[in-house]
C-alpha cells in the first residue's frame, strides 16, 4: 500500500533527528546535483544511506540512486516554494521540532539519555536541526498545495481494496488511546531554598575568579552541556524557553545573571558572545529534590482520586479538569496525542515504557494504579491513566480499518497526481545531475537532460 519511495520519504522524516550521529563520516564531499538554486551534496546521500542501514531498511534495488531521486524531488518542491512564495513560520517550525524531539524522547527514555546520545544540550540538538525542519515543511507545505483540490469517493476506496492481493493486505497492529490524571510532587521550600543557596555560591565565586565552565562541569545537572562547560552554542530567542531567553538576551558579554527558574529548574547563565539576533551562552542548572515524604504524598492523593472516580463520586473527565496538572491533556479529558501521528491511537511500543507497563494488563475502561513517571522536561511525575480504547492486531478489512484504507487510497491517488507534477516541472526547472548518478535507474526519467 506503499511504495518505495514514499518508504524512504517517510524514513528519512522520522529518523532526521539521528542525522548528527553519522555526519563524522569521512566523505569526499561534492555537489551531484543541483535544482534550482538548490544543492545536493555526496555526504548528504552517505548519511541518509547510513541512517536508513541503521534502521534495518533494505531495498533490492540501488539505494543510493532511490534516496538521491527522494532529494532531487525534495529540491524540486523547494525550488517551486520559493517560486510561489510558500513558506513557513519560526513558530512552525519550532512547535514541529518540539514534537518531534518529544517523540524521540519518549522513544529513548528520558531527555537526559537523549542529550548523553548525542553529547549535547537539548538547546544545541534544536538549533542544529531546525534549518533541516524547515525545508521539510516547505516540501511538506508545498506537496499539500498541489494536492489540496484532490478528493476520494467511496466508490475510488472500493476499487483500491478490491485491486489489493490478499498478501498485500496490510497488517495493522494492536492500538490504543489512552487518558491521564498526572500529579506533580510537591518540591519543599526547604529544598528551593538550597538549590538558590548553592546558585547564588556558585556566582559570587565566578565573581572572585572561578571559571563558569569548571563549576558546570562539576555540579551542572544539563547533561547535554555540562560536559562543555555548561556552553549551550549559538541559538536564538525561539530556541530558548521564553524565562530563559528574557535574562540571556539582556546579558553583557561576561556578565553572569541572577537566578533564573524555568520547568527544567533553576539557572544561571553567563553570556559568552552575541553576534546579531544570536547568542552563545552557557549556563548551571540545578534541579531540586523532591522528598520521599511528598512522593507518597502524590500517590495518596492519587489513590483518592481513583477511588472517587471508582464510587462514581466523580467522572474521569470531571477528574482530569479538577485535579490534573498536565496542562496539554487537562483540557482534552486527559487524552494523550501521539506526538508522532497527531493523533490519539498508539501503537503499544510507541508508548512511554513506564505507561506500556502500566496498561498491559488493564480491560477497556479500568484505570492503572498510581505510578512514578517522567515527564518531557525530565520532571518526575505521577499518573493514572485510564485504557480508553484498545483495537487487537488483524489483518485489514472494510469494516474495521476503512478510514485507513480510505487514507491509503487518497495517498496512493495523491502520488499519481504529484508523478504527474514531476514530469511537468522537470521541463522546466534547471536540474543538474553529476556524471556518477547518471546511471541510475531512476522512476522519473526527466532527472537527467
Amino acid at each position: 500500500m506503499i511504495n518505495i519511495k514514499e518508504k524512504i520519504i517517510s524514513l528519512l522524516i522520522l529518523i532526521t533527528l539521528s542525522a548528527s550521529v553519522f555526519s563524522q563520516t569521512k566523505v569526499v564531499d561534492q555537489i551531484i546535483g543541483v535544482v534550482g538554486k538548490n544543492i545536493i551534496l555526496e555526504s548528504d546521500i552517505e548519511n541518509q544511506r547510513l541512517q536508513l542501514q541503521s534502521q534495518g531498511y533494505y531495498s533490492s534495488g540501488d539505494i543510493k540512486c532511490e534516496i538521491f531521486e527522494d532529494m532531487l524531488f525534495q529540491k524540486l518542491l523547494v525550488n517551486q516554494a520559493a517560486i510561489d512564495s510558500i513558506e513557513v513560520s519560526e513558530n512552525e517550525v519550532k512547535g514541529e521540532l518540539d514534537r518531534r524531539i518529544q517523540y524521540f524522547i519518549a522513544q529513548i527514555g528520558s531527555q537526559k539519555k537523549l542529550e548523553e546520545f548525542y553529547g549535547k544540550s537539548l538547546l544545541q540538538i534544536k538549533d542544529e536541526f531546525s534549518k533541516v525542519i524547515k525545508e521539510q515543511l516547505i516540501t511538506q507545505k508545498m506537496r499539500q498545495e498541489i494536492t489540496k483540490d484532490l478528493k476520494i469517493t467511496p466508490s475510488e476506496v472500493r476499487t483500491f481494496f478490491k485491486k489489493l492481493s490478499k498478501d498485500s493486505l496490510p497488517y495493522i497492529k494492536s492500538e490504543v488511546e489512552i487518558q491521564q490524571i498526572c500529579k506533580y510532587p510537591k518540591v519543599e521550600d526547604i529544598e528551593i531554598l538550597r538549590v538558590k543557596e548553592r546558585l547564588r555560591n556558585f556566582k559570587e565565586r565566578i565573581n572572585n575568579g572561578k571559571s563558569f565552565a569548571t563549576l558546570a562541569v562539576l555540579y551542572s545537572e544539563d547533561p547535554g552541556s555540562a560536559k562543555k562547560g555548561g556552553e549551550l552554542g549559538f541559538v536564538g530567542r525561539g530556541d530558548l524557553v521564553p524565562e530563559f531567553a528574557a535574562v540571556a538576551f539582556n546579558l553583557k558579554e561576561g556578565e553572569v545573571s541572577k537566578i533564573v527558574k524555568t520547568d527544567y529548574g533553576y539557572h544561571i547563565i553567563q553570556l559568552i558572545e552575541k553576534k546579531g539576533e544570536r547568542i552563545n551562552v552557557r549556563h548551571i542548572l540545578l534541579k531540586p529534590k523532591v522528598s520521599t515524604q511528598e512522593k507518597l504524598c502524590a500517590k495518596q492523593f492519587l489513590d483518592s482520586v481513583k477511588n472517587l472516580i471508582n464510587i462514581d463520586t466523580i467522572s474521569f473527565k470531571d477528574a482530569v479538569l479538577k485535579y490534573s496538572d498536565d496542562k496539554e491533556t487537562r483540557f482534552n479529558s486527559g487524552i494523550v496525542v501521539n506526538p508522532q501521528t497527531n493523533a490519539s491511537a498508539f501503537e503499544l511500543e510507541q508508548l512511554d515504557p513506564d505507561v506500556s507497563y502500566a496498561i498491559k494488563n488493564l480491560k477497556v475502561g479500568e484505570m492503572s494504579e498510581p505510578f512514578e513517571s517522567v515527564d518531557a522536561n525530565g520532571k518526575l511525575v505521577y499518573k493514572i491513566v485510564k485504557l480508553k480504547s484498545k483495537t487487537e492486531g488483524h489483518i485489514a478489512n472494510m469494516n474495521d480499518d476503512y478510514q485507513k484504507i480510505q487514507d491509503a487510497a487518497l495517498e496512493e491517488k495523491k502520488q499519481d497526481f504529484i508523478d504527474s507534477w514531476i514530469e511537468k516541472k522537470q521541463k522546466t526547472t534547471f536540474i543538474k545531475v553529476d556524471d556518477s548518478y547518471k546511471n541510475c535507474k531512476f522512476n522519473h526519467k526527466g532527472w537527467v537532460k
